[in-house]
């Protein structure tokens, strides 16, 4: 294990093999934070890494681990340690979605989904808040704009990003006497790997959505921004702003159809 005085201070981003997660940790990197890039496929976060390098930035440590196997959080923690590492910010951007109604859905890959997207980024935060209390440090949750809404036809998926919200809100007060800033993230559609696995299809109607989404590296570049200027939420773009803005001026009982209906669109 790393003698204390050679620890160093690091931007722990996971999910980052693909998508926003790769795209905020080359911020980071690019910022001039070190960065542990934290994923299941290692042959991407390798490739990442040399990118990384290749641009003049620190390489990148590497962690291959499954967050939703037992023990992931004290893996995630013995392995920093071990590197020299201690967690100056945090970036919760593992997660994923399943669209479809709930009583057709795997019930297993939905209770998956809960425990990435909610216990797994709980864990992860409560288990570092103190680092991030030493270093003064922060921490990026990457919820989505679903979490302003419910949405039947996605529903847990929602409902997830509903806590995410709540909770980083609930905290970005708690810590702000402590100086740890917390950030949620509520990006729109973003075509990465994302649609794919939630079972999105973008040759029908959901075709027309792809000019209004922001590049992945256009949402972590705000997320970032958020963070370090210490905003409570993000919401990039002036169409996802809209979309929040409406959704929480429209009752429910008008709303839910129409979710409904843009959700069967996809």
């Amino acid at each position: 294990m790393s003698d204390s005085s050679t620890i160093r201070p690091a931007a722990i981003v996971t999910g980052a093999s693909e998508g926003i997660g790769a795209e905020l940790a080359r911020v980071f990197a690019a910022k001039g934070h070190e960065v542990a890039l934290v994923a299941r496929r290692r042959d991407r976060l390798e490739t990442l890494a040399d990118e990384i390098e290749g641009g003049g930035a620190k390489r990148p440590t590497i962690i291959d681990l499954d967050l939703l196997a037992e023990g992931a959080v004290e893996a995630l923690a013995a392995q920093l340690a071990e590197s020299g590492l201690a967690p100056q910010y945090l970036v919760n951007n593992a997660g994923f979605g399943l669209i479809g109604r709930a009583a057709e859905l795997d019930q297993s890959e939905q209770l998956a989904m809960i425990d990435l997207n909610i216990r797994a980024l709980t864990a992860l935060t409560l288990r570092f808040l103190p680092d991030l209390a030493a270093t003064r440090g922060g921490v990026l949750n990457v919820a989505s704009v679903a979490s302003f809404m419910p949405g039947p036809g996605f529903a847990v998926y929602y409902a997830t990003k509903a806590f995410v919200r709540s909770f980083s809100e609930a905290i970005a007060q708690e810590l702000k006497p402590q100086g740890v800033k917390v950030s949620c993230l509520c990006p729109g559609p973003v075509q990465t790997g994302f649609q794919a696995r939630a079972g999105f299809d973008f040759s029908g109607a959901m075709g027309a959505m792809k000019p209004a989404m922001l590049p992945a590296e256009e949402v972590a570049r705000q997320g970032y921004d958020g963070l370090m200027a210490g905003k409570r939420v993000v919401v990039p773009g002036t169409i996802n702003k809209l979309l929040v803005w409406s959704a929480g001026v429209t009752p429910r009982a008008i709303l839910l159809p129409i979710l409904a209906t843009a959700q069967q669109r996809r």
